[in-house]
């Protein structure tokens, strides 16, 4: 079974399943969601995800190694996910 998660970057096999579990299959969900939502559905989900699935995330939707996101992105993505915190 071709798995398109697989195929983007930073996501390996236990990402992809977590994603799976929360109800993210493609690539198109993961845009509609973005990082943030897409995070906190799999946190949401019981699953210890760290801030670097976060950050892998927001690099597959760029493609690019979540370790060449800039700082600022990084920033932001914490600012969005903090206020979504408070929002919840």
């Amino acid at each position: 079974m071709h798995d398109e998660l697989l195929t983007l970057k930073n996501l390996g096999k236990t990402s992809a399943q977590w994603l799976h579990a929360s109800g993210i299959h493609t690539l198109d969900d993961l845009r509609r969601l973005g990082a943030v939502e897409a995070y906190l559905a799999v946190r949401t989900r019981g699953f210890s995800a760290s801030r670097v699935l976060l950050y892998a995330i927001e690099g597959a939707l760029r493609d690019l190694d979540w370790k060449a996101l800039p700082a600022s992105v990084k920033d932001e993505l914490n600012q969005r996910l903090n206020s979504s915190h408070h929002t919840n």
